[in-house]
């Protein structure tokens, strides 16, 4: 029994320890989850960061599949940054958090929609939740920063 409660007190430890974790709020004396507050600066386009906030359970396997995400331009956006990025439709996991012992994590994505000259990040569950795959969006246009480059064919008509 002793080691137990040890290894419990080495994993909340451990879990605390998040070196991205800029806030935690408890939801209350009696629950054991908290609302963790992150921040994630995209590894190739370094002039933006994501802040997240997700519910996370202490003394649980698994946390809640709820998250929200807002990204915000914070430094200098280039070309060479955005000509560095997976331009596909599906674009590229640039974060993954695990959420559970059970396979399920976070992850959050980056998509560039070339019309729009927007970046767009999407944070969201593996694992479906109550019939639903919980997700959440985020853009950062482009616009105003050395990156821009404006449509050749704008969808969008004047009369």
């Amino acid at each position: 029994m002793k080691k137990l409660s040890m290894c419990i007190g080495l994993l909340l430890l451990f879990t605390a320890c998040d070196k991205n974790e800029v806030g935690d709020i408890s939801l209350g004396v009696f629950t054991t989850k908290d609302i963790k507050l992150n921040t994630l600066v995209d590894p190739i386009i370094t002039g933006v960061t994501c802040h997240v906030a997700s519910i996370e359970a202490d003394l649980s396997l698994s946390d809640p599949s709820d998250s929200s995400i807002a990204c915000r331009q914070t430094g200098e956006i280039t070309s060479a940054m955005i000509a560095a990025i997976d331009k596909s439709e599906s674009g590229e996991v640039v974060f993954k958090k695990s959420k559970s012992i059970f396979f399920k994590s976070m992850k959050i994505r980056r998509v560039f929609d070339k019309q729009s000259q927007t970046l767009m990040y999407v944070s969201y569950s593996t694992k479906e939740t109550s019939g639903s795959f919980k997700h959440s969006l985020s853009t950062v246009p482009l616009w105003g920063t050395k990156a821009y480059k404006a449509p050749m064919n704008s969808s969008v008509t004047e009369d």
